[in-house]
C-alpha cells in the first residue's frame, strides 16, 4: 500500500493545533520542517474533505491562514524519505534516538534506534519527548509494562532500556504493530518486547501490568480510562500523553472518577504528559 504525504505551511503556532486536528482524521506520522510540518497517512485512510475542512477552520488565524499540498509516496521510497529528513534527537540529555544511519553516541546512557516507517513517535513530537522524560523518572526495573498506542515502539524500548522484563506494545494499525516489532528486533528487546495488533479489547485475558504508558488522543483516554484503571496494578504508575494542557482537566476528573490519584505533570508547547498513580 502506497502512503500519502501532506505538506503543510503553516505559522508556528498554529502547527501543534493542526497536528493534532489531523490525528483525528487519520494521519499518525508528523515531522516538522522550516515552513510547517508534514503529516503521513496511507492511501486508503486519506480523506481530503476532512482535511480540507480542517483548514478552512484557521482560515482567519492572526498569523496567518494554513495550506497544504499532497503528494502519493511509494512504500519503497518511504525509508528514502526518512533518510532525508528524520534528524537524530537528544532528550533530557540522557536518551539519543536516531536512525540506523545516523552515528551511535555512546556518550550517552540511552541509545534507541527508530526506523519509522509510517508509524507516529519519533521523539520528535513533543507528547513522545515528554512520555520519555517522565518514563526516566519511574522504577522500571523487572516490571511488566503495558504501551498502548505504541506507534514506533519508542516508549516500549525505553521501559526495557530502563529494566522492564515484558513489555506489551498494542496499537490499532497493522503496520503500525509490524514496525514496533521490527524496531524491538533493531534495539535487540524483542524478546522482552511483544507487538499486538488491536484496541483496548486486545488486553482481554491479561494479567494486571505494573507500569501503563498511554500516549494516544484525548477522547481515547477517555473513553478507555476505566479499562486502564483494571488492568493496571495497585501501586502502579499510568503516565498519559496525547493531549493539550487545556484538556488536563478533564483526564484529570476522568483518571480521579475512575480511582486514579494525580502526581505530576510535564508541559511542552501546550501538550502534557501526566502521571497518575492506581492506590494500593
Amino acid at each position: 500500500m502506497d502512503f500519502i504525504e501532506l505538506r503543510v505551511t503553516a505559522p508556528a503556532d498554529l502547527t501543534d493545533i493542526l497536528v493534532a486536528e489531523l490525528g483525528e482524521v487519520g494521519f499518525d506520522t508528523f515531522e516538522d520542517n522550516d515552513e510547517g510540518f508534514c503529516a503521513y497517512t496511507t492511501e486508503d485512510a486519506f480523506n481530503q474533505e476532512a482535511v480540507s475542512e480542517v483548514l478552512a477552520k484557521y482560515a482567519t488565524w492572526p498569523s496567518g491562514h494554513p495550506t497544504a499540498d499532497s503528494r502519493v509516496i511509494t512504500r519503497q521510497n518511504w525509508n528514502t524519505e526518512w533518510e532525508k529528513n528524520f534528524e537524530p534527537l537528544v532528550i533530557s540529555e540522557q536518551v539519543s534516538v536516531r536512525a540506523p544511519f545516523h552515528p551511535e553516541r555512546p556518550d550517552l546512557p540511552y541509545d534507541i534506534v527508530i526506523m519509522p516507517r509510517m508509524s507516529f513517535g519519533t521523539g520528535h513530537h513533543n507528547t513522545t519527548a515528554l512520555m520519555i522524560e517522565n518514563q526516566l523518572t519511574v522504577d522500571h526495573q523487572g516490571k511488566r509494562v503495558l504501551d498502548m498506542g505504541c506507534g514506533t515502539g519508542i516508549l516500549a524500548i525505553m521501559a526495557v532500556h530502563l529494566g522492564a522484563n515484558y513489555v506489551l506494545a498494542v496499537d490499532v494499525e497493522p503496520w503500525t504493530a509490524e514496525n514496533a516489532a521490527d524496531n524491538a528486533q533493531e534495539n535487540n528487546v524483542q524478546d522482552k518486547v511483544e507487538a499486538r495488533l488491536g484496541d483496548i479489547s486486545a488486553l482481554d485475558g491479561e494479567e494486571p501490568f505494573d507500569i501503563i504508558l498511554a500516549n494516544i488522543n484525548r477522547n481515547v483516554l477517555l473513553e478507555d480510562m476505566g479499562a486502564y484503571y483494571r488492568y493496571l496494578r495497585p501501586g502502579g504508575p499510568i503516565l498519559f500523553s496525547g493531549f493539550y494542557e487545556e484538556d488536563m482537566h478533564l483526564i484529570r476528573a476522568a483518571a480521579e472518577k475512575e480511582g486514579f490519584r494525580y502526581q505530576s505533570m510535564r508541559t511542552r508547547n501546550d501538550w502534557v504528559s501526566a502521571i497518575f498513580t492506581k492506590p494500593e
